[in-house]
């Protein structure tokens, strides 16, 4: 065990730990006015993948990016009061919990449109090659973002121009309430489709954070060495709702199955045998970001939110 494995874990329980908090406050307060999709059961992929990534490095996310904005050292304060419409939120108050942007951690943009971001963060990876900074560009989208005509229009110039860019599909079997099984045929790999279109990649098990660690590390090597882009198919699963604080009607045996394989679970498993302590550390770690969430909350709510002559400040060229 190192130290660096402690911080993927610990990372893990943050996320966790504050997208839980975020669930309850907002299913019993009724004060954040955005829509949020939390990746409560999927954190592994987000801290994995973002731990072989440096702050110049680009991250863009879809509509579920909680994990990937915190993962990528995001700042918790100005996420939490966007949720809540505050002025001091990452984007003003007037992107809410879709539109996450920090500009001084990496994390570039996300955004609520399907697919939206593989296009964007291709485009960003071509100035980056351009630029020659050795800098490289992330984008995090699902499993129904990859059925989208752009994903495979974005693969195939990211090939074609040997772009600096690793896709990172987070395959967690829904496109909202649709199982990949009904959307597609047996047998059908995502992987596959990137393959397909000169695109390298491996697959991963999304909920072990080791794993996604080791394949993001070999990934981002091979794009920063110029062999072109780079896919990773991330096996993970959410437990809540598509958009909304709760559970919904998938099959509770099904959501039970994978509630067992939680990934900080397997995590703190995994580093029990080295280090004995390791419950105890994580009891700290939980404790530290209960303080944590609770503090963002409560600066949220004395934040100011956006003068309505301000409000259209951004838009429509304004």
């Amino acid at each position: 065990m190192t130290i660096e494995d402690q911080e993927l874990l610990r990372r893990m329980i943050r996320i966790r730990v504050v997208e839980e908090v975020l669930a309850d406050t907002y299913r019993d307060e009724q004060e954040m006015r955005t829509p949020v999709h939390f990746s409560i059961g999927q954190e592994a992929s987000a801290v994995g993948v973002c731990a072989a990534l440096g702050t110049s490095d680009l991250v863009y996310s879809g509509h579920r990016c909680h994990a990937q904005y915190l993962a990528k050292d995001g700042n918790l304060n100005a996420m939490v009061a966007e949720l809540y419409g505050r002025e001091t939120g990452c984007t003003r108050g007037r992107g809410g919990s879709v539109h996450l942007v920090d500009e001084a951690a990496g994390f570039a943009a996300s955004s609520a449109i399907l697919g939206e971001m593989i296009s964007v963060a291709t485009g960003a990876a071509w100035a980056l090659a351009r630029q020659a900074t050795g800098s490289i560009a992330v984008t995090f989208f699902g499993d129904g973002a990859a059925e989208e005509g752009v994903f495979h229009e974005s693969l195939n110039f990211a090939a074609l121009n040997r772009l600096p860019i690793i896709f990172v599909c987070e395959n967690n079997g829904y496109s909202m309430s649709s199982p990949l099984s009904a959307r597609q045929p047996p047998g059908t790999s995502i992987l596959r489709w990137a393959q397909g279109l000169g695109v390298q990649g491996v697959p991963a098990d999304g909920n072990d954070v080791f794993a996604v660690a080791a394949a993001a590390g070999e990934a981002a090597r091979r794009v920063r060495a110029g062999e072109g882009p780079y896919f990773l198919e991330l096996a993970t699963y959410r437990w809540r709702e598509h958009v909304g604080p709760n559970r919904d009607g998938r099959d509770e045996a099904e959501v039970d199955s994978w509630v067992a394989r939680c990934p900080i679970r397997q995590a703190t498993d995994a580093l029990r045998a080295a280090d004995p302590d390791i419950d105890q550390a994580v009891v700290r770690w939980q404790s530290e970001a209960r303080a944590e969430i609770a503090e963002a909350i409560a600066m949220a709510k004395t934040s100011s939110f956006p003068p309505v002559a301000d409000l259209l400040h951004g838009a429509y060229g304004r």
